[in-house]
């Protein structure tokens, strides 16, 4: 079944994963890099499937369900197919009358980004192949967009999780949108480890809030902040949430409290 292709840039050239070399000037450039891992995964599962599985207008009708599988999957596996020239993952969904979708794909940053095959399927052969990889664990829905791996908010942190929804209820409707925290995902240790400002504040509740702030150096650069509570004995830090802004407002909601010197904070680590 079909493939596809996540973006185009600014000079129409597709942008697979550019930090691996994968972008193309043409689509016709793209799918002739691709094909030989497109026929070997179709080979593999599509073709395999048995022959009272769907018929072929009965997938068209269900390739709608490509766009949710790839959004929220009930399980994700990194395939072990030996002759594949890069890391392929499925994601699979269960639909309607007990059948799955199937969508194999790329990962550019830990996001779909190419699409080999998509295919519904009822043949429980065809996915015990697909599991015979090993399992990614599915990322918790109720998890906000902007949540990144290793921070408290990732892990379902309440108290990250209350801060975080109060900062999205005030940043303008301007600022970057919370479906590209991850783009900026590399800053949160320049951010911590390269502060040009930090904060320390207590809440209502007695947590000890440290704030780091950097400033864009470069424009286009977005500010960032880095929000972590303080464990009071040791003086670390857990990391509660991050994120880039634009938003000068914001900003200056975060300057307050106690304003620290870098050298004053004693450690900062992951939740």
């Amino acid at each position: 079944m079909g493939s596809g292709v996540a973006k185009k840039m600014a000079d129409n050239k597709i942008e697979i994963d550019e930090e691996n070399g994968l972008v193309f000037d043409s689509e016709d450039e793209l799918y002739a890099h691709f094909q030989p891992d497109i026929n070997l995964l179709e080979k593999t599962y599509f073709l395999k499937r048995s022959k009272d599985d769907y018929s072929e207008e009965e997938l068209k009708k269900l390739e709608h369900h490509l766009e949710a599988t790839l959004d929220a999957p009930d399980e994700v596996w990194l395939l072990d197919l030996e002759g594949l020239s890069l890391d392929v993952h499925a994601f699979v969904r269960e639909i309607e009358d007990k059948g799955h979708y199937v969508a194999l794909t790329y990962l550019a940053a830990g996001v779909p980004s190419f699409v080999f095959s998509h295919f519904a399927t009822k043949d429980e052969k065809v996915l015990k192949e697909i599991r015979k990889g090993e399992e990614i664990p599915v990322r918790d829905q109720s998890v906000p967009t902007g949540a990144i791996e290793g921070d408290s908010l990732f892990e379902g942190d309440i108290l990250a999780k209350g801060l975080y929804d109060a900062m999205m209820l005030l940043r303008s409707e301007k600022d970057i949108p919370e479906d590209e925290f991850q783009d900026y995902a590399d800053m949160r240790e320049l951010c911590v480890e390269g502060a040009d400002e930090i904060w320390r504040s207590a809440d209502s509740l007695g947590n000890v809030l440290v704030t780091f702030i950097r400033e864009a150096e470069d424009e286009g650069e977005p500010n960032y902040v880095v929000v972590t509570v303080e464990d009071e004995p040791s003086g670390s830090h857990s990391l509660l949430f991050s994120f880039p802004t634009n938003d000068a407002q914001l900003l200056e909601r975060y300057r307050h409290g106690e304003n620290l010197q870098a050298d004053e904070v004693v450690q900062e680590s992951s939740h």
